[in-house]
């Protein structure tokens, strides 16, 4: 089992570099950064977990910035966007951005993507919301073509671009892992199948997460991909404090590939205190 860190990574809680420095000298194989370019302050999209929106999401830092910092702080630990707002970046540019992160990580880069949710986010960025799936498939699709062939073409509804060169190619071959988070539908995991290595199933703390697993892996095989070929990283990041007893059902499972306990957004000092809370944890299942 691997043990990852998520943080809200704001400007004054711990920064990206040093918690990456930290995490790495007790064992945890990842650290995570997650991404709203921008909050609208007359917010007309409604916080998905209820409630009033919570401070950090309208101070994140940039994750592609926060994971190149932390890995050139590091050896050996994984850095990833948890996830990235693909919709709202245009794909030529950003498969640039993600090559270029992927070479100079030393292929240690973990390709974190998402829908997103905020339709008023979105809308500032020219990203209709009720087809934002349709745009994350073809942004990712183009960006698989750009890694991979000497001239690139692709012709969507959203992309549209004529033979063109794009360097770097990523170290990892042939791309970075894609790990897409959705929801738990049948539809999220039949777009996992499709096109990520990797899945967050995004707020999937249920009885029934199992079973779903064992779906997305009959549609794993019905592509023709071998079954738990696709890594399952389980985020909890609805607690200010995740307690290490939320991932122990977890730590002896042979579906979950991963689990990504939530960051305090406090102090270095707490923060600190706060990994040292997991060093039991990650010791006995990693």
């Amino acid at each position: 089992m691997k043990v990852g860190i998520f943080s809200f990574n704001t400007e004054y809680t711990i920064r990206a570099d040093e918690l990456a420095v930290e995490a790495e000298n007790r064992g945890f194989d990842s650290v995570w950064f997650p991404e709203h370019t921008h909050i609208p302050s007359g917010r007309k999209t409604p916080y998905p977990a209820g409630g009033e929106l919570p401070k950090e999401y309208i101070h994140m830092s940039d994750p592609f910035i926060s994971c190149m910092a932390a890995a050139q702080a590091t050896q050996t630990i994984k850095v990833g966007t948890g996830v990235s707002l693909l919709p709202q970046h245009e794909p030529l540019a950003m498969a640039k951005t993600v090559a270029t992160l992927d070479r100079l990580t030393n292929g240690r880069f973990l390709y974190g993507i998402g829908s997103g949710w905020n339709a008023d986010e979105m809308e500032n960025h020219g990203a209709p919301y009720e087809k934002r799936w349709k745009v994350l498939e073809e942004h990712l699709l183009a960006m698989k073509e750009l890694w991979t062939k000497e001239e690139a073409s692709f012709h969507g509804e959203f992309v549209n671009f004529d033979k063109v060169w794009s360097y770097p190619k990523p170290l990892t071959q042939p791309h970075p892992p894609i790990i897409l988070g959705t929801f738990g539908s049948k539809w999220g995991r039949q777009r996992v199948a499709d096109l990520a290595d990797g899945w967050v199933p995004i707020g999937l703390f249920s009885e029934n997460m199992y079973a779903d697993i064992e779906d997305l892996n009959s549609r794993l095989i019905k592509n023709g991909r071998e079954a738990n070929s696709v890594e399952v990283s389980i985020f909890s990041i609805s607690a200010p404090l995740t307690p290490v007893e939320e991932l122990e059902e977890y730590a002896n499972s042979d579906l979950v590939t991963r689990v990504v306990a939530r960051c305090p957004t406090q102090s270095r000092d707490s923060v600190l205190k706060w990994m040292d809370g997991y060093a039991d944890f990650v010791e006995r299942v990693s």
